[in-house]
């Protein structure tokens, strides 16, 4: 009798693994580098957005700020900082109430990742 169990389950299992379509389990989507293709510059395309989102007062990170980061208002100061401002933007986290769209969070994170040049 357990025989016939063990061999009767042995079949279903087979049929029941032969039957799912080929790959729908496994398959995971391409990962798409947002870098591609993106050639992004400080002056034009990275510092106007710390103007515009981050260092447009004290209360962020403008002239005079005391916040944790300090001052974002040049390229030599955000230089310094990139590491964190990667990280704090990559967890939602900068700027506060998350105001940034993809393609600014784009532009600043391949821009770090590309050295950060002063370009």
């Amino acid at each position: 009798m357990n025989k016939l169990f063990f061999l009767v389950a042995a079949v279903v299992i087979f049929l029941i693994h032969g039957c799912s379509k080929p790959g729908t389990a496994t398959t995971t989507p391409p990962v798409i580098d947002p870098c591609v293709g993106l050639s992004t510059k400080f002056a034009a395309d990275v510092q106007p957005i710390f103007n515009t989102r981050c260092s447009n007062s004290t209360n962020c990170h403008g002239t005079g700020s005391v916040n944790s980061g300090g001052e974002l208002t040049d390229y030599n100061k955000i230089f310094i900082k990139r590491a964190i401002i990667k990280g704090q933007i990559n967890a939602g986290l900068m700027p506060k109430g998350g105001s940034l769209t993809t393609a600014e969070k784009n532009k600043i994170i391949c821009w770090i990742d590309s050295g950060a040049p002063n370009n």
